[in-house]
């Protein structure tokens, strides 16, 4: 078999998280088709990533170990006054300085192909491109539409910040994304951001796509349910929205109706959540499917963002119907009243939620057709399609056309 690289700015294993859950799709397939190395980083106290890899997968795995940092208000500023200054994103800074390492443990090696996840480590593109034939870079999202977005909907400090690094991102990419043989997106969306900041660029649509897993069992509490990465940006500006806009008057209206806050990092948003017992954060949770299952309906009041809703394809996994927002389901092939409600005004969110929890009939209805849709095109099994060009036989023709 052909020789194929991996290197990830987050470890594949355990699946929590959107990132993780996208960048071990991708894995899953490159193992099938290639004899595959990996390197990881990895975040202090974070469990190491060689316990929950499946056996066989690869055939090496080195793991580099990020330095400690402090998560204080004072030293995220510190931090990002240092970014600005030198016009280096946070994500970008975070996951840079390791050139050396890199290159010690893939000495002597030449691979086929070489897949970098997140654009945060596209500065090691070029790198990767001197041991192998063809590169890849996966885009999780597009950086400078995810700051523009996020400057749109955050207080005014947060925002200026945002709209500094949005400029900042879209430098870098006009740099980056064009000396990939290949670039990958959620969705078409993306993939239109994608060649209009790299005209002539060859970018194809990789959808986010989930594990299959039967459909659970659960009885449906009465529970709304949003889950998700808290520390996350448009995450919590969705809890703060919706807490603040929408929950009020489903309070009034569902009075036994608890919200649930499923996700790693509660902290972030526990100052939104506190005081009121109807709300419950319960961290990290080992199924979000299942988890998800026990709700009637699950929410995605999401403001900004950019790729694809994995929350969505959880719920959708485990038959629940979702209320979304026009931006939550941005890039997804839904159509209103079908796959999800969509409401575009915190009244309007308000009552699509009631409609739901009201109505047991429609509930099953748009749970039912959002399960087909999960099981014919956003689960791993569907992930052959849309990698056809990554075959080896295929990226041998491709290369001899180029020849």
């Amino acid at each position: 078999m052909p020789d194929a690289l991996f290197l990830s700015a987050e470890a594949p294993y355990p699946l929590t998280g959107g990132g993780a859950l996208r960048s071990a799709s991708l894995l899953h397939f490159l193992a099938c088709n290639y004899t595959l190395d990996a390197i990881v980083f990895r975040e202090p106290r974070a469990p190491d990533p060689r316990l929950s890899l499946p056996s066989g997968l690869v055939r090496d795995l080195h793991i580099l170990n990020l330095p400690e940092h402090s998560r204080s208000t004072l030293a995220k500023a510190a931090r990002n006054a240092w970014r600005l200054a030198r016009r280096v994103p946070p994500l970008v800074d975070r996951f840079a300085g390791f050139g050396e390492q890199i290159a010690a443990v893939t000495r002597g090696r030449r691979y086929d192909l070489a897949v970098i996840e997140h654009f945060w480590c596209a500065p090691y593109g070029d790198q990767l491109a001197r041991i192998s034939a063809v590169t890849v870079l996966d885009l999780h999202n597009i950086e400078s539409v995810l700051h523009e977005r996020c400057a749109r909907t955050e207080p005014p400090a947060q925002a200026m910040l945002h709209r500094a690094f949005q400029h900042i991102c879209r430098d870098l990419e006009e740099r980056y994304l064009p000396q990939f043989s290949y670039l990958l997106t959620a969705s078409a969306v993306d993939a239109e951001h994608a060649r209009r900041i790299a005209p002539g660029a060859h970018v194809g649509v990789y959808p986010n796509l989930i594990p299959m897993t039967p459909q659970p069992d659960g009885s449906a509490e009465e529970v709304i349910a949003f889950s998700g990465n808290l520390e996350y940006h448009p995450n919590r500006s969705a809890i703060r929205y919706f807490q603040q806009s929408i929950w009020p008057a489903l309070r009034e209206r569902w009075p036994r109706l608890t919200w649930r806050i499923i996700g790693k990092n509660p902290d972030s948003v526990r100052k939104f959540t506190a005081h009121d017992p109807r709300i419950q954060l319960t961290g990290p949770v080992g199924d979000a499917v299942a988890e998800l299952a026990r709700a009637k309906v699950a929410i995605v009041p999401i403001l900004a963002g950019s790729g694809t809703r994995v929350k969505i394809l959880e719920a959708w996994a485990a038959g629940v119907p979702v209320v979304s927002t026009p931006a939550g389901a941005e890039g997804l092939p839904v159509r209103d009243g079908e796959h999800l409600l969509l409401a575009d005004t915190a009244a309007g969110f308000a009552d699509a939620v009631s409609r739901l929890l009201g109505d047991a009939d429609l509930r099953q209805r748009i749970g039912r057709a959002a399960r087909y849709l999960f099981e014919c095109e956003f689960s791993w099994d569907a992930a052959r399609k849309y990698l056809l060009f990554l075959y080896p036989a295929t990226m041998e023709r491709s290369d001899a056309l180029r020849d």
